[in-house]
């Protein structure tokens, strides 16, 4: 299993000082938090993507093209990469060029954004942002697996005899995750093509990402890609933490009561009943974080979100020590004794790229089979 940090990347005074950072200082304190999660031992780093105040990471394949030069071994992804108003061609040759730079180490989250202006301001139409982030999906997922595209549709101009460069690494594309909290139609899309679902559940309640990963289940199982069990899940959460829980909640408190996202509303109580927001003691954090299998079965990836409404770089440094070193090889160890041999791990370039030479060599296999002759499967039935 999986875990890392994503960032938004927002903006926010940190309401203890009045101190409000500067877009220099916030994109090196997101690249100081990347290096710091490949130091304490997690796997991914993944940003969001967002092209208005106040948050600064408008271009994911910079940030994450800088990391990957100052990193050697975690996923480095994106926390939302927006299908609906980015062009396909060009999602389609910045990752694959990331992909490269990195050696593979990349993946991407896929989804419509929560930013209403963002469509006009990139010529789309915000009302068809289902019907976008469907087509412009298709149009990607062809032009990493196809040397030569003709295509036309709704929402670009049309491809004659077109090919993207460079080609994916290895000629396998990047791992892609479908970011939904409330769309069913894109849980749709992620069990057809037998992608990831990532849940981004930090302001929903337990019942709400059951439901929404359940379908995702079942649908996975309907189109033919392995069991409802063996589908790929991401979940999102939020904590904090102290050594001492009541330290923890009282500093967290005032970062809470004005943070931009959730601020003014729910008391930080009654955020964290209803929410996975978890607020405590690392212990807390296990317990809450080992709950989350009850309500969406056995899942590939733990993403956190910890730098955010005005945090300090130094306190966030501080969280992902704890987490380094107290509450990840926790988690490690208890789900992995809890998952099943049939459930995956999450996908990586490297068994994305075992799988890939697997079945050229068993098509190659039944090509070469004389008429008549037993196949791979038959001589395999049972698939070992």
């Amino acid at each position: 299993m999986q875990f890392g940090i994503f960032t938004v990347g927002d903006i926010t005074t940190d309401p203890t000082t009045g101190r409000t950072p500067t877009e220099h200082e916030r994109i090196k304190a997101m690249v100081t938090i990347a290096r710091k999660v490949e130091e304490v031992g997690l796997d991914v780093f993944a940003t969001g993507e967002h092209h208005n105040p106040p948050f600064v990471p408008s271009s994911p394949t910079t940030l994450l093209g800088y990391i990957a030069a100052q990193t050697e071994r975690i996923v480095l992804s994106t926390a939302t990469t927006l299908i609906t108003t980015n062009d396909p061609v060009k999602i389609a040759e910045d990752y694959a060029m990331l992909q490269h730079l990195a050696e593979g180490r990349v993946d991407l989250m896929l989804g419509r954004g929560n930013t209403g202006p963002v469509y006009p301001w990139f010529g789309q139409d915000i009302r068809q942002g289902i019907p976008l982030a469907l087509e412009h999906y298709a149009l990607l997922r062809r032009l990493w697996r196809e040397d030569s595209v003709d295509w036309s549709g709704q929402f670009r101009t049309p491809l004659q005899g077109f090919q993207s460069t460079p080609r994916p690494l290895d000629g396998v594309p990047p791992f892609v995750w479908h970011g939904s909290i409330r769309t069913p139609e894109i849980a749709e899309q992620a069990a057809f093509y037998g992608d990831g679902l990532f849940s981004n559940h930090i302001f929903w309640p337990a019942s709400h990402t059951a439901k929404m990963v359940g379908y995702y289940r079942q649908r996975f199982e309907h189109y033919g890609h392995g069991t409802a069990a063996q589908a790929i899940v991401g979940l999102g959460g939020q904590v904090f933490m102290r050594k001492n829980s009541q330290d923890a909640v009282n500093e967290f408190r005032p970062y809470f009561n004005n943070a931009p996202v959730y601020g003014h509303g729910p008391s930080l109580e009654e955020f964290t009943e209803q929410t996975p927001l978890t607020v405590g003691s690392p212990q807390e954090i296990i317990d809450r974080t080992l709950g989350f299998r009850d309500y969406v079965g056995d899942y590939q990836r733990q993403l956190w979100l910890m730098d955010h409404a005005g945090l300090p770089l130094k306190v966030v440094l501080e969280q992902l020590d704890l987490l380094g070193e107290e509450v990840v090889p926790v988690l490690r160890a208890e789900f992995a004794k809890m998952r099943p041999a049939t459930v995956p791990d999450a996908p990586t370039h490297a068994s994305l790229t075992a799988a890939a030479e697997a079945r050229a060599i068993a098509e190659t296999v039944l090509k070469s089979s004389p008429a008549g002759a037993p196949g791979l499967a038959a001589s395999n039935p049972k698939g070992a």
